[in-house]
């Protein structure tokens, strides 16, 4: 990393004198992580008026960033006269947990350093000193107008993602807009949020100029207790800071036989992963999936009617289709893209780096037409792969029936009985339960594919007041494709395998 600058040195001085306040390290010098001489470097580089960071629960971000708000309120970093700092966060009492550590590093100077503060903890939570120009420490919620005149020199926005929207929105807005007027400085810090159109998210994945970025995010697709992505998101770990590693790895796995939104809050809280934890759930685990892959020589033959299930993309989308055969348990999967942009773009854009360009070179994803697979060649190509085997069904979205009858027409399939089929709530959620149920019964089987691993690793529920689950994506850069064509395609092979064997009329002679 790039040499520090003055403020970022003189902040990295003034911590190393502070007292840990509570904890493990409680009474202890204070020690900085790597991570955190990272953080503080970067956010005080020239030039940089935001940083933000995005870490797993519990790594000592806000006692961090509290650290700092005394290195200011002192004038030991930046100092100028008339010094404000503001803690921010959505409501009071979250606000108070800075606040409170701010008030423990104070306790933590020598008495002569001590008197200088005078703390107020009434209706409102400040901290005032008549030191070095002077200075003043205040609390506030997620409202905007509690804000506007101010000119503060540090903000601390502490767990941004779970501001309310426009609360939040404007609140940030305001502190932005003072923070110009004296040049100062504002430290954004928060988990990371349930999905990519949250504000936070967006600080991350499109930073504006003169911000500074450190997001601790494990690759998608990890099993929960993967200990190796556990310690990306929770670097303290390894230095002593917050969770151990083998708490971490024992509430992974306490999550996982939990499962639903015991999951999901451990991905996003302690993962750092962008999951919903509220009305949201992962439709399989990795390992669930995992369960289905076999050897290429293990894997069941093409065996009794087959069925294929597609799911139709459009220009920014991909296009998939899954044939399964119900009564071996067998299933094939194929995906595809238009030509432009390429597959190392789009991987660079939907944020899997080389992934897609991986799956096309396993012959799993394919790429067809210049902006939009023509569809009719798509399905083509998939039948091609049957080797003459006919279709005892295909599976299609009812929402697009239209747009699939024309490319069933192209492919020369209009002769094939068609099964629509709603990705809403009704049909959704049997869908999905019959995929699941499948499933687990081991009457699912594929070679390793890592087009599905990746749909399935991006594939979550959205769960109504009747605990009904539909198909989602859990991250809005997710493709999901490949997934939605196997549950439809599974789903759809159960029914057929629960259906009466038909019998032979009956004949009577009068």
């Amino acid at each position: 990393m790039a040499r520090a600058s003055k403020e970022a040195s003189a902040a990295l001085r003034f911590l190393s004198r502070l007292t840990v306040p509570e904890g493990r390290r409680a009474g202890r010098k204070l020690r900085l992580a790597s991570f955190q001489k990272d953080f503080v470097r970067g956010a005080f580089a020239k030039d940089c008026a935001v940083g933000c960071l995005s870490i797993g629960r519990g790594n000592a971000k806000t006692a961090l960033s509290s650290g700092i708000a005394l290195g200011h309120l002192m004038g030991e970093i930046a100092p100028q006269p008339k010094r404000e700092i503001i803690f921010a966060a959505r409501n009071r009492d979250q606000a108070k947990t800075a606040f409170g550590f701010l008030i423990g590093f104070i306790e933590g100077l020598p008495e002569e350093e001590q008197e200088q503060f005078t703390i107020r903890r009434g209706s409102k939570l400040e901290v005032e000193t008549a030191e070095n120009g002077g200075g003043l420490a205040r609390v506030i919620a997620a409202d905007g107008k509690s804000i506007l005149g101010g000119a503060p020199t540090l903000a601390i926005l502490d767990e941004r993602a779970a501001w309310e929207r426009e609360k939040g929105d404007n609140l940030e807005n305001a502190i932005l807009s003072g923070l110009g007027k004296r040049d100062g400085r504002a430290l954004i810090i928060s988990t990371s949020a349930p999905d990519d159109v949250n504000t936070f998210s967006r600080w991350l994945d499109e930073p504006p100029p003169g911000t500074f970025v450190q997001e601790h995010r494990p690759e998608p697709g990890l099993p929960p207790d993967d200990l190796e992505s556990l310690l990306v998101a929770n670097p303290g770990a390894r230095e002593g800071i917050g969770s151990s590693p083998e708490w971490l790895v024992a509430q992974a796995r306490r999550a996982i036989a939990r499962g639903g939104s015991a999951l999901s809050s451990f991905r996003n809280l302690n993962r750092n992963e962008r999951v919903a934890s509220d009305d949201r759930s992962v439709l399989i685990t990795t390992d669930e999936w995992l369960a289905a892959e076999v050897a290429p020589d293990a894997l069941p033959p093409r065996e009794g009617p087959c069925v294929l299930g597609v799911d139709l993309g459009g220009s920014r989308s991909m296009s998939a289709a899954t044939l399964y055969w119900p009564e071996s348990g067998r299933v094939e999967a194929l995906g595809a893209f238009p030509g432009t942009p390429g597959l190392a773009d789009r991987g660079a854009a939907d944020g899997v780096s080389s992934r897609y360009c991986e799956m096309a070179e396993r012959g799993e994803l394919i790429t067809m037409g210049e902006a939009i697979v023509p569809l009719d060649k798509f399905l083509s190509a998939v039948v091609a792969r049957l080797d003459g085997q006919a279709l005892a069904a295909i599976v299609g979205d009812r929402f697009r029936h239209a747009e699939f009858v024309d490319a069933l027409r192209g492919a020369g399939l209009e002769r094939v009985p068609c099964v629509w089929r709603g990705m809403g709530w009704l049909d959704g959620a049997a869908d999905v339960e019959g995929f699941r149920r499948a499933l687990f019964e081991q009457k699912v089987r594929t070679v390793p594919s890592l087009l599905l691993r990746s749909a399935f690793a991006d594939a979550i529920t959205l769960i109504d007041p009747a605990n009904n689950h539909k198909l989602a994506k859990g991250r809005s850069t997710g493709r999901i494709d490949a997934a939605a064509a196997t549950v439809l395609a599974v789903a759809q092979g159960a029914r057929m395998l629960a259906r009466p064997a038909a019998r032979g009329g009956r004949i009577a002679w009068a």
